[in-house]
């Protein structure tokens, strides 16, 4: 890291999912004295433990973690919320002598602290309905394909079934003639109110999709479906975003008769090594990532050893 005295000091450990993150940032912070901020836009909802795959509570009484269960699942959370949170989250770690450690995969999360938030239009309310009624009619994938024509690279990276990120790139590149892509190469500078150390795992990729799917088998052993079932029935209803979450729509379809378990189990492999896949993607956009090389044969301890004697000298607390 660059010596910047007047700016705060944020560490990063990122990586696509189940690649091995959150076990090794439990080994590394207490070696480099730290507390851990996750950076998951689906672990910040409450009642979404095994969907999101947050730190259980052993974990949690291991080393100190923040930013998880902010808001519940019927509630809207912005990129700018959470930014907010992290600055005063990272302000009061930074004040009691420990470092604070982001550890999580939303690469929007990632982008945005390091680089800033970008200025794209106001929200238009009539243009974004009338898309919406579209979608109703000819489906989000009808959406997805315009936006292809009108700025493919923003179609890269966005889902066809995420709607509310289809419809805002829509909506800038009709209200602007300029698509968000073009608008979110201002991220190219540095954010200038923090210093920042990103570090990446990286894993083979079919070791990784090899993973993903024992962490699905996993997640379906601690409860998944039960949980799915009662974010389905709660009231008020769960919210757009939360909704979003690999499983749910797998698992709510399965609860509505249209398919079978084993179909949703499988859909929700596949979604997950296709999202892991959408991540490592976001990721090669950052140019200032250490990465790190793991296997199966690398015990979460010894890749803690190894980031810490490097990258953090002379701070070792364990």
């Amino acid at each position: 890291m660059t010596d910047a005295p007047n700016r705060l000091k944020l560490y990063f450990l990122i990586g696509p999912t189940a690649c091995g993150k959150s076990g090794v940032a439990l080994e590394l912070a207490p070696m480099i004295g730290a507390e851990i901020l996750c950076m998951d836009s689906m672990s910040v909802y409450r009642e979404m433990s095994i969907i999101s795959a947050k730190p259980t509570a052993e974990d949690r009484a291991s080393v100190r973690h923040h930013l998880l269960d902010l808001v519940d699942p019927d509630e809207s959370f912005s990129v700018g919320r959470y930014v907010e949170d992290v600055d005063r989250t990272a302000r009061e770690v930074t004040a009691r002598g420990n470092l604070p450690l982001l550890v999580g995969g939303t690469a929007l999360y990632l982008k945005t602290l390091t680089e800033g938030l970008f200025e794209g239009p106001p929200a238009d309310a009539t243009l974004r309905e009338k898309l919406k009624a579209r979608a109703s009619t000819d489906g989000s994938e009808a959406l997805h394909k315009e936006l292809q024509l009108k700025d493919h690279r923003a179609a890269e990276k966005i889902h066809p079934n995420d709607l509310r990120r289809i419809v805002r790139a829509l909506e800038v590149v009709t209200l602007t003639g300029k698509p968000i892509s073009e608008w979110q190469q201002q991220f190219g500078s540095t954010n200038e109110a923090y210093d920042c150390l990103i570090i990446g795992l990286r894993r083979d990729r079919q070791e990784l999709y090899a993973r993903v799917e024992r962490r699905v088998d996993q997640m379906f052993q601690s409860g998944l479906l039960d949980e799915v079932r009662a974010l389905s029935e709660r009231q008020p209803p769960i919210g757009k975003e939360a909704s979003q979450a690999l499983g749910y729509p797998e698992l709510t379809r399965y609860l509505r008769g249209e398919s079978s378990l084993e179909e949703a189990k499988s859909l929700i492999k596949t979604h997950t090594r296709q999202f892991a896949k959408r991540q490592l993607t976001w990721f090669r956009s950052f140019r200032n990532i250490r990465w790190v090389d793991v296997s199966s044969l690398d015990a979460p301890h010894a890749v803690a050893q190894r980031i810490a004697d490097e990258y953090f000298p002379g701070i070792l607390r364990s």
